[in-house]
């Protein structure tokens, strides 16, 4: 069995909101390389764990769910959100 990781989810940078940030996520580090299929060019492998994802609403239950199945996991700590402050007249200098 392959090693998961257990991750917090990073807000989008693309929008301001922070939906869904709060889920704890445990996925499954990848057993084989990625391999072209000659006939299509897609990239694929035979390794099925790499679909899976789990969502888990505390790091606490996602720890728990990896003893409680015998998974050898890592966790990932979430980065240190920092602020960065200004007002709007700071825009046009």
């Amino acid at each position: 069995m392959s090693t998961a990781r257990i991750y917090q989810r990073p807000k989008n940078s693309m929008s301001s909101g922070r939906a869904r940030t709060s889920i704890w996520v445990l996925e499954f580090a990848p057993a084989e390389a990625k391999q072209p299929d000659p006939l299509t060019g897609w990239a694929g492998s035979g390794d099925t764990n790499d679909q899976v994802k789990l969502t888990f609403p505390s790091q606490d239950a996602a720890i728990a769910y990896a003893e409680r199945q015998g998974l050898a996991f890592t966790v990932v700590a979430a980065p240190e959100r920092t602020l960065k402050l200004q007002s709007y007249a700071d825009n046009f200098r």
